[in-house]
Formats: C-alpha cells, sequence, structure tokens
C-alpha cells in the first residue's frame, strides 16, 4: 500500500509555517512592493532578523541544521513542505540560523570562526565559484591560488555571486593544480572581506533580494588555516553544495504558482467582459486547469525527491527532473496568470509581473534548464537511472 498522507508532525509543522505566513508575513507585502518600486529592500536587516527571532520563540531554527547544533534537524520531505508555504508570498523571508552544507566540513577552528557565527546569524557567507567564463561548466576556472610560504594569495574574478554583497566571507574556489584541473586541483578557501576581495553589484531583472555581485580578488592572501577541507577536493565540496537540495527551488515556486493561480480566479471572477466573469470563459478555464494539473504534478515529482533523500536513496535525478519540470511549468503559470489580469498584470500594482521575474531566474541557476535535460539525458542513456522511475 501507497501512503500519500502527511503524518501529524508533517502535517502540524506545514500549518505552523502556514499560519506565520498568513499572520506575518502576507501583511507586509504592500509594503515590500512599495519599496522594490523604488529600489530598495523588501525587508531591512532588521525587520528579518526580528521575523526570524520570533519564529525562533515558537522553535523554527535552522531548520534542516542538525540537531546538535541547535536546529530542527528536519527531514528533506518536511523541508519541502515548509518551502512550499514560504513560497506563497513574495515577501523576501527565509527562517534563520542555517548555514551552507559544505561549512560542516569545517574544523574545529574554522566551526568557531565561521560555522557557528553563521548559524546564529552574527556572520553572513557567500559561494563563489562561477566565473565570466565558466558558469555551467564549473571545471573551466581561471581563478588561482598559489601558496606562498604559509599563505595562498589568489588572483581572479567571481561574478552573479548572491549574497556577495553583503557577506562578509566567502568560501571561494581557485585553481591550485593546472594540471588536475577539478580533479584534485581545484581548492576551497574561506576568505574574510578585510583579507582585500571587492565585491560590486550586478544590476538584475529581478527583485533587489535576488542581486548577485562580481568578486575580484587581486592578490587576496589567504592563511592556510582557511583551506575548506583538503587542498585539491575543492571541486567536490563545490558539487555537493550545487547539489544540496535542488528539489527546494522547485518546491518554492510550487507555493508562489498556487498563490497566483488562486489570484487568478478571483481575478477572474470578479472581471467581466461582454456581460460575463471572464471566468465563464472557456479560455480562461483551460488556464486554469492546465495549471491546476501542472501544479499537482509538480508537488509529487518535489515530495518523491525529498522522499528519496529521506530514504537514503541517490536523489539527483529526481532532483533534476522536479528542477527542470518546476522551472518551465513555474515560467508557463505566471505568464497565463499575468494573462488573465489582462493590462492590470502588466502594471506594477499588482505582485503579478514582479513573480514574473523572479520566477525567470529559476531557468537559469543552480543548473539551467539545458544542464538538467544533459545531465538526465546523459543519466538515462548511462543507464544509471530508468525511465520506469524509483518503483522500477
Amino acid at each position: 500500500m501507497v501512503d500519500f498522507s502527511l503524518t501529524d508532525t508533517e502535517r502540524d509543522i506545514r500549518d505552523w509555517v502556514r499560519n506565520f505566513v498568513q499572520r506575518e508575513l502576507v501583511p507586509l507585502e504592500p509594503e515590500v512592493l512599495r519599496r522594490e518600486r523604488a529600489g530598495e529592500r523588501g525587508l531591512t536587516k532588521d525587520e528579518q532578523r526580528e521575523l526570524q527571532l520570533k519564529a525562533r520563540e515558537a522553535g523554527f531554527w535552522g531548520v534542516q541544521t542538525p540537531e546538535e547544533y541547535g536546529g530542527m534537524g528536519l527531514s528533506a520531505v518536511l523541508s519541502a513542505l515548509i518551502e512550499i508555504e514560504l513560497g506563497r508570498t513574495y515577501v523576501p523571508f527565509r527562517f534563520g540560523g542555517s548555514a551552507d552544507n559544505i561549512l560542516f566540513h569545517a574544523n574545529e577552528e574554522q566551526r568557531q570562526r565561521y560555522l557557528l557565527p553563521t548559524i546564529e546569524g552574527t556572520r553572513k557567507s557567500c559561494f563563489a565559484i562561477t566565473e565570466p567564463g565558466a558558469g555551467s561548466d564549473a571545471k573551466d576556472l581561471r581563478t588561482t591560488a598559489v601558496k606562498d610560504g604559509d599563505e595562498w594569495v589568489i588572483n581572479g574574478e567571481k561574478t552573479f555571486i548572491t549574497g556577495g554583497i553583503d557577506a562578509d566571507f566567502v568560501m571561494v574556489f581557485a585553481v591550485t593544480d593546472k594540471e588536475k584541473g577539478a580533479n584534485g586541483g581545484v581548492t576551497c578557501f574561506l576568505a574574510d572581506r578585510d583579507m582585500g576581495w571587492k565585491s560590486e553589484p550586478i544590476d538584475i531583472m529581478g527583485p533587489w533580494e535576488r542581486q548577485p555581485a562580481a568578486l575580484v580578488f587581486e592578490d587576496v592572501r589567504v592563511p592556510e588555516g582557511n583551506v575548506l577541507g583538503e587542498v585539491g577536493h575543492g571541486f567536490k565540496l563545490a558539487m555537493q553544495w550545487i547539489g544540496r537540495g535542488r528539489y527546494m527551488l522547485p518546491a518554492r515556486a510550487l507555493g508562489a504558482c498556487e498563490r497566483l493561480v488562486e489570484m487568478g480566479m478571483e481575478y477572474a471572477k470578479q472581471r467581466e467582459t461582454f456581460g460575463k466573469p471572464i471566468a465563464e470563459r472557456q479560455a480562461i478555464q483551460w488556464m486554469v486547469a492546465d495549471s491546476a494539473v501542472e501544479i499537482e504534478a509538480l508537488r509529487w515529482l518535489v515530495l518523491q525527491a525529498a522522499w528519496q533523500i529521506d530514504q537514503g536513496l541517490d536523489s539527483r535525478h529526481a532532483q533534476s527532473i522536479a528542477k527542470l519540470y518546476g522551472a518551465t511549468r513555474a515560467n508557463e503559470i505566471v505568464d497565463r496568470v499575468l494573462q488573465i489580469h489582462g493590462g492590470m498584470g502588466y502594471t506594477k500594482e499588482l505582485p503579478v509581473e514582479r513573480w514574473y521575474r523572479d520566477l525567470r531566474l529559476l531557468r537559469i541557476f543552480e543548473g539551467t534548464d539545458e544542464i538538467q535535460r544533459r545531465t538526465l539525458a546523459r543519466n538515462l542513456l548511462k543507464g544509471h537511472a530508468s525511465v520506469r522511475g524509483v518503483l522500477g
């Protein structure tokens, strides 16, 4: 028997997050939209922190952070359910108490200086591997690190680095052995901003919170003790970071799609043309129906990928499917909802166009549509995965 129901714990946690979103975040939407239209942050750092601490009082801190570090240590399925609920609002909020997964490879000294302060929220990191000439092909890195005594000297440029504007330290990947390259010649360094690297914002079509940065390293000296993991093993860490949870991206998009279609249906019932609500027009009904089918399919792709993780299975193929399907379908759904709203959907008076711009990024970052297709086809053609899926 296959049981698709939620456990009592899963339902209780999901419902708490749902209520938190409705009570604390949704009322902030008009102001967030106003600020973003003015080119400002949707939430200030203090407002974000205040909301995180409010959630912490109820025990919501470090959703996926291990309990030994003060987190909740929740399952992948529960984490996905939470992300879906957070996706139902465009208020840029995330629960506090988390750190990049590869930071857990830190030694004891690094844990005290970087990992624990990041979990507590007193330090902010960013992950820097993408370069002007090395995006999807991360093996083609040009940033170098040369050993000089007990220090490494880093030179190079990184681009499209999320969080690079505010971060006070960076996990930067540099080539330490050109001959070995990605196969043992890339190392990850923990570099504090005061070590000399600089960041410049990159203007994008999305909201302020998504704004990436270009990072420049000119003879930045990093102590030997700031190597994360082992020298030469950085590329494995990078792939672990990139594949840490691709199911979480379509999960958040799923929540947005649910909210968007609800908005579209509400508007369609109110907007009249030629004496009838447009909800009675077949063209609109088909948009609603197609969107509902795609949302339901995405829900189970996301949850199945998360379930595989919880079962200890290799979930990478399932996550790529969820990422690819979620990215393409979310963009189609938001386009339909904008069409339902007509001219109003195209204005900045409503958040539809904001979501339109935000969801477009899903098809690019953390693995483009094309890279996902390449990965899926390669897995299938080489026999690493089957079209029969996890059930075989």
